[in-house]
């Protein structure tokens, strides 16, 4: 495969039309392995060249929107110290914009054996976890303002995206409980009735549904174990998850602008789904 040296900024994979800019920051890295999966699953390695002020960047031509891909990094081995680096644990870009599929909680997810914290284990979770897609970042904002609603004249409404038309009578089966959903005309006619001003969007980054739910056929319906904050959640798109859900997302935002109404994210960063100190 082609590469190139790259730039060590703008972090994450950005998409400029003719190909892919990769950048992650790691202080403590040796070596970093950039790994591209295709729709099977069938993973490409390309070794990371170019280091600058701790950004591991690298530049491949003809990659483009819909790629799949993480990172293995290679580093020491010192949990007294909180140093975890395995290779045999595939990461997610945390400036990934776009995140397709999902965790299985089986141990290689893990970094160490089940019934012993202190071990290391080797196994291979790339098969078990959520990959980071590279996204289009073009789209169509039109003459797209924010309505800069003044905050004493603001009415904020609390919406759980999912929820708002999960049930709603007016709006297409297959949109209900999405973006796509809540820029229905008809859900924005109902917020439009309300009075409302602006908003806010309950967790819509993209989350970690938790194990202790998983395993009780439960799922974490609030989103506050976030996993990319830069991403939004995949479930929440009708169009796919291969970064239509950020075409979508931002179609959700035009629309609501249109009908001069603000869009407020709730935003909770101590909520994340890395759990404590043992991981995943």
């Amino acid at each position: 495969m082609e590469t190139r040296p790259g730039r060590r900024y703008p972090l994450g994979a950005t998409h400029d039309g003719l190909g892919t800019n990769f950048s992650i920051y790691s202080q403590v890295a040796e070596a970093v392995e950039l790994c591209l999966f295709d729709e099977d699953g069938v993973e490409e390695r390309v070794r990371l060249e170019e280091v600058t002020a701790f950004c591991w960047h690298v530049y491949l031509p003809g990659v483009g929107p819909g790629q799949r891909y993480g990172y293995r990094v290679h580093g020491p081995w010192d949990p007294q110290r909180g140093s975890r680096c395995n290779p045999n644990k595939l990461l997610l870009d945390p400036y990934a914009k776009a995140v397709t599929g999902r965790i299985d909680w089986t141990e290689a997810c893990f970094p160490y054996r089940f019934g012993d914290p202190h071990s290391r284990n080797d196994q291979d979770s790339g098969p078990h976890v959520a990959k980071a897609v590279v996204h289009s970042p073009y789209f169509d904002w039109g003459n797209d303002r924010p309505p800069d609603i003044p905050l004493h004249e603001s009415i904020i409404y609390e919406v759980h995206v999912k929820g708002f038309t999960a049930t709603h009578p007016d709006v297409p089966p297959n949109l209900r409980g999405t973006y796509a959903g809540l820029a229905h005309p008809a859900a924005i006619e109902h917020l439009r009735r309300l009075g409302i001003t602006a908003v806010e969007l309950l967790p819509v980054h993209q989350f970690v549904h938790d194990a202790h739910l998983v395993e009780r056929g439960l799922r974490n319906y609030w989103g506050y174990n976030s996993i990319g904050f830069f991403a939004p959640h995949n479930e929440y798109a009708s169009s796919g998850d291969l970064g239509e859900q950020v075409q979508e997302f931002k179609s959700m935002v035009k629309e609501l602008h249109a009908a001069d109404i603000e869009v407020i994210l709730d935003v909770v960063y101590n909520h994340t789904a890395e759990g404590n100190h043992l991981g995943p």
